[in-house]
């Protein structure tokens, strides 16, 4: 088991990036933004530098947070499905020159007015998702789809769907402990209630190769809009961390941890910070360092790796 994080929440600048990777003593990072671009979007020039850097501090990138299909992009907007291409085609070369085995992808968002469920968008989908795949698997890459506001992440059952429908042995999950509890389970007829983290989980767990540590507290609307939330530290809000934590070392997973804080100015209070403070990269390392805590209460001790 080894642990990594989304540092472009430490901060944009990916010599900060690095620093606070140093100071919580990992040797891993899930990339997303760079400098306020991305792994796909940076000149030639700006991806040798970031490689050196990477080379320099001896860390290692060990997943590719991309935006294909994410909940952004419609399966019915054409422009949205060839961005998706687009940016695979851009970063998988580089993914194998840095040695990158694992891609987060999403399954499209779902449709305004339209039955997520209808087997004419599901095909759609679960066929550009499978292309997706298959992309990823000529370059030795899993897709990691992550539960989120995305076809799959509508319930426990949309994903399993997803990964009969797709039945590829490079499509694995990401599962998000933080996104069942502001979004909505869609099993059953309306209105929806918010959905369990617990009960997610424990539906997928057989397909889970990496976890995203995320928490919140949220509140249902009564017209089914999306769900106020307040973001929390690991284990704070309604995700059910520490049960799904503590089942994971309890069946033997061994994959990564990767904190993704989404911690906001208002724990700059809670954390005491003096004025000036870097807000952003004080939040994400006491983040690390509270779940590595939390980690440790929930049985993990020798686990812990930072090979």
């Amino acid at each position: 088991m080894f642990l990594t994080g989304f540092t472009d929440e430490a901060g944009s600048d990916f010599a900060v990036q690095l620093k606070a990777t140093r100071e919580l003593g990992w040797k891993f990072m899930e990339s997303r933004g760079i400098n306020g671009k991305n792994l796909a979007t940076l000149t030639e020039g700006e991806f040798e530098t970031v490689a050196e850097q990477l080379h320099t501090a001896g860390i290692a990138i060990n997943c590719y947070g991309s935006a294909v299909a994410n909940g952004g992009k419609s399966p019915r907007s054409e422009a949205d499905i060839r961005a998706s291409y687009d940016e695979l085609l851009r970063v998988l070369p580089r993914m194998r020159e840095l040695k990158i085995r694992l891609l987060r992808g999403m399954s499209f968002r779902p449709v305004e007015n339209e039955a997520p469920d209808s087997p004419e968008l599901e095909e759609i989908i679960f066929r550009h998702v499978r292309r997706f795949v298959e992309m990823c698997a000529e370059y030795g890459v899993i897709y990691g789809h992550e539960n989120c506001t995305n076809y799959g992440g509508l319930s426990h059952l949309h994903t399993l769907k997803l990964l009969e429908k797709v039945n590829h042995p490079n499509l694995k999950l990401i599962f998000d402990t933080g996104n069942p509890t502001f979004t909505y389970r869609h099993i059953g007829q309306a209105p929806y209630p918010l959905q369990s983290s617990w009960e997610f989980y424990r539906n997928v767990r057989e397909h889970i190769i990496y976890v995203h540590i995320k928490d919140s507290i949220a509140l249902p609307e009564p017209d089914g809009a999306a769900a106020k939330m307040k973001f929390t530290f690991a284990g704070d809000g309604t995700g059910d961390v520490r049960a799904i934590v503590t089942d994971l070392r309890r069946t033997g997973y061994d994959g990564g941890f990767s904190i993704e804080p989404h911690l906001g100015a208002e724990a700059q209070e809670s954390l005491k910070l003096p004025e000036g403070a870097d807000v952003r990269y004080e939040n994400y390392v006491e983040y690390g360092r509270r779940f590595e805590k939390l980690l440790k209460e929930c049985g993990w001790q020798s686990e812990i790796s930072t090979v």
